[in-house]
């Protein structure tokens, strides 16, 4: 078997954080929260790195980030553009926004013939997630179905006082296996919990804090690739239409298309840690303090790589 590969999603600007947060240095050594993602997973056994960006980040993301890993990791970059688009189909007129995660990870087809993890940059998951889902990765082949595993996380560990977000909300069964999951875009903290809309906050629906969520951390095979490049020509060819400018292709909604039509199994793997992220500037306080108390107790030295 191949030796899993770490995908690394960063071609999002951070619209609503206002700038590249990506390489935005949560302490005072410069280091970025996707450095200590690729310290947790090497320790955990990663080997290769694999940046999803915008290829006029290229220069600034290299400098930052992977130029520093590059002694440690084999380092690749992939490009996600408006222009990488199905045979037939055409940018439409004033779009901006990236396609979605889903079509992100298609844009690996070319690097990408084995096992591999998929994480958002900007995302904190914790030391023991990468070392369950590299033990997953390196233990598990698709038999008569796909195996696909997802770490989850309980939605109050992952809500911001600062604004709303965008979480997969998750049902398992008594194996722990997942049986569908929801994308909510507009999920905010309320005074007794939480709470999701639908219709730009017309109406809310309540969510209980232990609900679990995907924070898009997975682990999938190759398979996931070609199942990937048929749900992007079919997004193309009925979502672009109904909504050209916003419309996205959200990763989480295509394995859950994969579950109800029983070619693949996702395992809900649990982590220990406490996940976070920055997403809003407002979010940065908390997280810089959540990565000196994590220094202070020993999981993380000072200078990681012990490079100054």
């Amino acid at each position: 078997m191949d030796k899993p590969v770490l995908v690394i999603l960063a071609a999002g600007m951070g619209s609503r954080y206002g700038g590249l947060k990506q390489i935005d240095p949560v302490d005072e050594q410069g280091h970025k929260i996707i450095d200590f993602s690729m310290y947790d997973a090497h320790r955990a056994g990663f080997e290769k790195v694999v940046f999803i960006i915008k290829k006029e980040n290229e220069k600034d993301f290299r400098e930052c980030v992977g130029d520093r890993v590059s002694g440690h990791m084999e380092v690749e970059y992939v490009f996600q553009e408006l222009d990488k688009v199905p045979e037939g189909f055409q940018i439409p007129e004033g779009r901006v926004k990236p396609w979605g995660t889903a079509h992100a990870i298609l844009c690996c087809k070319d690097v990408i013939d084995g096992p591999f993890a998929v994480i958002n940059a900007d995302d904190y998951y914790g030391r023991s997630a990468y070392t369950t889902l590299y033990q997953f990765l390196t233990t598990h082949q698709d038999d008569e179905k796909y195996r696909y595993a997802m770490v989850g996380y309980e939605l109050g560990n992952t809500l911001t006082e600062n604004g709303s977000v965008a979480r997969g909300v998750c049902v398992t069964d008594e194996n722990g296996y997942l049986k569908e999951i929801a994308e909510r875009t507009k999920i905010v903290k309320t005074a007794d919990g939480a709470a999701f809309t639908e219709d730009d906050g017309a109406t809310w629906t309540a969510l209980p804090l232990d609900t679990l969520v995907s924070m898009n951390m997975w682990g999938f095979s190759a398979s996931i690739l070609k199942e990937l490049e048929s749900a992007v020509n079919g997004f193309f060819r009925t979502e672009v239409e109904k909504n050209p400018l916003k419309s996205e292709c959200f990763l989480p909604i295509e394995v859950d298309k994969l579950l109800k039509q029983d070619k693949a199994t996702v395992e809900v793997l649990s982590s220990k840690d406490k996940w976070f992220g920055v997403t809003y500037k407002e979010d940065k306080p908390f997280v810089m303090e959540s990565i000196a108390r994590l220094k202070a107790e020993g999981v993380y030295p000072e200078y990681l790589w012990e490079t100054k």
